[in-house]
């Protein structure tokens, strides 16, 4: 956290806290004083009125622990108020309390029921984002979302206490390091009991990106272990389900495309994927673990208990709970994410530079030994011709690489 070292009322001094590590300079004013509007940011930057460890600073520097921002006094605006905490019932307060699976220093983990946005909408004004006031302490950051699940979709969902928490945790889930296993009821049994998704899903033409479907041209690589654990008959199945990727709504397009669609969404399934009798019509998916690494070092591995309606689906067709853990499926890497990738070929770029300049070194010693004028195997005589490099002095004269790696 960033503490002030002075007065407000003239020159500010800042100390650039753990959590403030590596952001840029305008989201630090954006999450410290949102009250000073970019603009004053950018202008101050330009005339040298903020300096970090004394020297200038533009709106796009890094910051590093410990380093001392000085602000100039002023510049709040008037059309930018300082965010009011809203004011939550007592109902409210109980039900965000109700969904702590387990909490820390850097993190709160909630069993997320199902119903209930995760973030708000056009619409939506009951959210988990609504309700993450009620763990603010004192004057302490307001804890902050670092992934979703579906508003029908119950389970584990992970909340970051502090800036710095969220951007270890936010790394973790883009890297895919984050290790997530699904419960799911689907409807018939799958042909093949265990194996991996692999269907390319985009956004659905007409559907103003409310809807996925499968699209092997266009779409983008989406993959997701299975595995059933146990049937009932050939009427549904009990599926574990492990994302390697992040997609939008990846796990219910592809269990829909397999022909096993997820029970109650009739979003994808239609009216298939509704079981007659007494079995509950809301959807039967949810995020049963997870496990992530903490910014302190170890993990993080949370298990969420599954909500009323999937519990008595599951006894009233008799599947046994203990048959399983919940542990991840995965047997490979999972897809590179773009950074990484990024990372790769500039590596792979490095390293032919250097075995480039490796070559280049062991011709120019090659021609130093033999000397000039020397005759190289199956010569007849004297070099003619003008050598490159000539005029450097005897021993000089080297090859020029065609062309830069």
């Amino acid at each position: 956290m960033t503490t002030p070292d002075a007065p407000q009322l003239e020159v500010r001094q800042f100390t650039v806290g753990p959590d403030d590590a590596g952001i840029r300079l305008d989201r630090w004013f954006k999450r410290h004083l949102p009250q000073i509007g970019f603009a004053t940011v950018s202008r101050w930057a330009r005339t040298g009125q903020i300096r970090v460890d004394g020297k200038r600073a533009k709106p796009d520097d890094r910051l590093e622990t410990g380093q001392q921002l000085r602000v100039p006094p002023g510049g709040e605006s008037e059309t930018r108020k300082p965010r009011e905490k809203p004011e939550l019932s007592v109902e409210d307060i109980e039900q965000a309390e109700s969904m702590v699976i387990m909490q820390d220093e850097s993190a709160i983990v909630l069993n997320k029921p199902p119903g209930l946005a995760t973030q708000g909408g056009t619409k939506t004004t009951r959210h988990v984002d609504g309700l993450l006031d009620a763990f603010v302490e004192g004057d302490g950051p307001r804890p902050r979302l670092v992934h979703r699940l579906d508003k029908d979709t119950s389970g584990v969902l992970l909340i970051a206490r502090t800036p710095g928490s969220a951007a270890h945790f936010s790394r973790r889930f883009s890297g895919r390091s984050a290790r997530k296993v699904y419960w799911a009821l689907v409807v018939g049994v799958p042909d093949v009991r265990e194996g991996t998704i692999e269907a390319p899903l985009a956004k659905q033409p007409g559907t103003g990106g409310e809807k996925m479907h499968v699209d092997e041209e266009n779409g983008q690589i989406a993959k997701t272990r299975y595995r059933v654990v146990e049937t009932a008959g050939r009427r549904a199945s009990w599926l574990e389900l492990e994302p390697l990727t992040g997609r939008t709504h990846q796990l219910r397009v592809h269990c829909a495309a397999m022909g096993n669609p997820i029970v109650g969404d009739g979003k994808y399934g239609g009216q298939d994927a509704f079981l007659t009798g007494s079995i509950s019509r809301k959807m039967h998916l949810h995020a049963r673990r997870l496990v992530i690494g903490s910014p302190g070092g170890g993990k993080i591995d949370a298990v969420a208990e599954l909500p009323e309606h999937f519990a008595a689906t599951m006894e009233q067709m008799g599947f046994d709970l203990t048959l399983t853990n919940a542990e991840p499926l995965r047997d490979e890497p999972p897809p590179k994410s773009r950074e990484e990738k990024k990372q790769a070929a500039r590596q792979h770029a490095k390293s032919i530079r250097k075995d480039r300049r490796g070559e280049r070194r062991g011709r120019r010693d090659t021609t130093e030994a033999k000397g000039p004028g020397s005759k190289g195997p199956g010569s007849k005589g004297p070099a003619k011709g003008p050598v490159k490099g000539a005029g450097k002095g005897p021993g000089k004269a080297r090859s020029k690489p065609k062309g830069r790696p």
